[in-house]
């Protein structure tokens, strides 16, 4: 059962995101919705309170891309909450032109990982305190051509905007894998889940997307394959709410079935490497307190 239940998705003022809030608000769970853009986060407030019923649905300000926005959401959670059952790391960025976050992050590393790295770290005394507890990490099937790049991570010398989208998924697996380990016995899982290929905002800087020749020409074959943002909940929604899993974690979840991982994922070496550097650039010892 979800109702009463407290739950964190980050980027859900749309795509994937609104729609697992929308879908969880419904079964009557208490809903923080930690987002970026407030005035986009209250207009989707307020038609999932309206069409749910649920009035225990809050917008709160958390832009993955600064870590002292993640620190003053967490900050003011913990101010107004002492439980928290299910964290959802949704929020994402997809192939945008190189950029970089506020603390010098390469922006789809900055978002897509080492900003939940620090969120879901930070939550973790909550997650306890209220188990069994669930982190579902939102990866992609992308992480299966992810490397790595240690001599490179932040992409200073080189970027492809699609190596850097698959190294930050691949990111997103290696870290539940490792805190799936280092959280053994407390009662809080975490696992990953591929929501398959959505037709969301998250796609808004490929250029697939935007040129008419595959408006004409491509999107009429593909389009059969693709999702709706409300399909694209399923598996996020399977992974958060299904009573079979309550113990089962580390695992990679696609179509509402556990997948296989890519070999890199599997690497003990990496996963630990990984957790060293993002626990060092989030400063994550310094800001726990």
């Amino acid at each position: 059962m979800i109702e009463n239940k407290v739950v964190i998705i980050t980027g859900s003022n749309t795509g994937i995101g609104k729609e697992t809030a929308r879908d969880l608000a419904g079964r009557k769970a208490k809903v923080y919705m930690a987002c970026r853009d407030m005035k986009k986060c209250e207009a989707a407030r307020e038609e999932i309170v309206l069409e749910t019923g649920n009035k225990y649905v809050y917008c709160r300000k958390c832009d993955l891309a600064s870590m002292e926005s993640i620190r003053k959401f967490v900050k003011q959670f913990k101010k107004e909450e002492k439980r928290l059952d299910i964290l959802i790391n949704n929020a994402g960025v997809m192939r945008p032109p190189y950029s970089k976050t506020r603390d010098g992050f390469e922006l789809q590393l900055g978002v897509n990982h080492m900003g939940h790295f620090l969120l879901t770290n930070l939550l973790l005394d909550n997650l306890k305190q209220s188990s069994p507890s669930r982190i579902i990490n939102i990866s992609s099937i992308a992480h299966m051509r992810g490397k790595i790049n240690k001599e490179d991570l932040n992409s200073e010398t080189k970027y492809d905007e699609a190596d850097a989208y698959a190294q930050s998924k691949l990111a997103n697996v290696l870290f539940t894998i490792e805190l799936a380990k280092r959280l053994e016995g407390t009662g809080v899982t975490v696992n990953a889940v591929h929501p398959g290929i959505v037709d969301t905002e998250i796609n808004r800087h490929m250029s697939f997307y935007n040129s008419w020749v595959s408006t004409i020409f491509i999107k009429p074959f593909v389009w059969p394959f693709i999702k709706n943002p409300k399909q694209g909940t399923h598996t996020v929604i399977y992974a958060s709410c299904k009573p079979e899993l309550e113990k089962v974690s580390g695992k990679y979840f696609s179509n509402c079935e556990e997948s296989e991982v890519s070999d890199l994922a599997k690497d003990q070496s990496l996963q630990k490497w990984l957790w060293a550097v993002s626990e060092r650039w989030t400063r994550l010892n310094e800001t726990k307190n």
